[in-house]
């Protein structure tokens, strides 16, 4: 019994200590010197409405708009409650099934080969924001043509959108497709 009493005045302690005083130090830290991102990395229009994250994909669709990678998450594409990668190893026929459904799609838009991974394969996450600029590329003649754009004003308009590598050694240059697609209703707005 003795031993009993120390014990749960730990638990209460370290469960202040970590549930409660931690957590609200390392929150107001991150708000005080990342506020934007401690938000959500989140963009607005231009009446500061909320429009969607710069840190996860979004559901882009038709002919209009430039296409993200494809999502992992299912049953609804983007769904950051169902993070996750689907599993599907090299040699799973399922995954052969998946690409070649995402090739005849990217077919049928009249996009031609070679077709980048980033168009056909999920990221690890499912959530990714970013295609890499070859993906983007590949869309200009469809956003283009459906926008009745001049393609090589909307090749300029994708290599403005162009994100470096981090600290310029780190990763690949990637294009996030929420700003791309935010820039491409700016330029085609009346």
């Amino acid at each position: 019994m003795k031993d009993i009493k120390p014990a749960i005045r730990l638990l209460i302690v370290f469960t202040f200590l970590c549930g409660g005083l931690y957590p609200a130090v390392v929150t107001a830290l991150a708000q005080a010197v990342f506020p934007r991102q401690a938000a959500g990395s989140l963009l607005a229009d231009a009446g500061g409405r909320p429009l969607g994250s710069a840190l996860i994909g979004q559901n882009f669709a038709g002919k209009r708009y430039f296409w993200p990678r494809p999502s992992a998450t299912s049953p609804f594409p983007y769904n950051p409650l169902a993070s996750g990668g689907s599993n599907l190893g090299p040699t799973n026929p399922a995954l052969f099934k998946q690409v070649e459904e995402r090739i005849e799609t990217l077919r049928g838009q009249g996009a031609a080969r070679p077709f980048p991974a980033d168009m056909v394969l999920a990221s690890a996450s499912g959530l990714d924001p970013h295609i890499s600029p070859e993906s983007a590329m590949l869309q200009v003649s469809r956003v283009a043509q459906a926008r009745g754009l001049e393609v090589k004003k909307l090749a300029r308009l994708v290599d403005a959108q162009v994100e470096g590598r981090v600290l310029g050694f780190l990763g690949e240059p990637r294009v996030n497709v929420l700003r791309l697609n935010l820039a491409l209703d700016r330029l085609a707005a009346p």
